[in-house]
């Protein structure tokens, strides 16, 4: 419960009650780690992810066009299957090569529930 009295940072006991109390039973039960859902916590996130390019919430976009779902950012990578254009896709987080990809879960079609990485270019909001 929000009371209007200021968060005093030295008083620790103070700052974690009100944290708890806005991020709710989540956050004490660990169903929320560092702003991630715990199907995708940070710890589980890939290396490839830097910590800085990790979304506090997972955007989901669309696929523009039939693009391929890939093990690891780049086209070396194989390709785990491959989304059609419309595809729902949750963004986790990204990383900048040559090319920038998007790390995530893919919610609709064929592929459904499978996680990997797609090329930022092929996606939109």
């Amino acid at each position: 419960m929000i009371t209007g009295r200021p968060i005093r940072p030295e008083n620790g006991e103070m700052v974690r009650t009100t944290l708890a109390s806005l991020l709710g039973a989540a956050a004490v039960t660990g169903a929320l780690v560092m702003g991630v859902p715990a199907t995708a916590s940070a710890a589980s996130l890939p290396s490839a992810c830097p910590k800085d390019l990790i979304l506090p919430v997972p955007q989901t976009q669309k696929t523009s066009t039939t693009v391929n779902l890939r093990s690891g950012p780049g086209t070396s990578y194989t390709s785990k299957g491959s989304l059609a254009k419309g595809t729902k896709f949750d963004h986790y987080c990204s990383t900048y090569k040559s090319q920038s990809w998007v790390y995530g879960k893919v919610l609709s079609g064929a592929n459904k529930g499978k996680w990997g990485w797609v090329a930022e270019s092929y996606l939109k909001y």
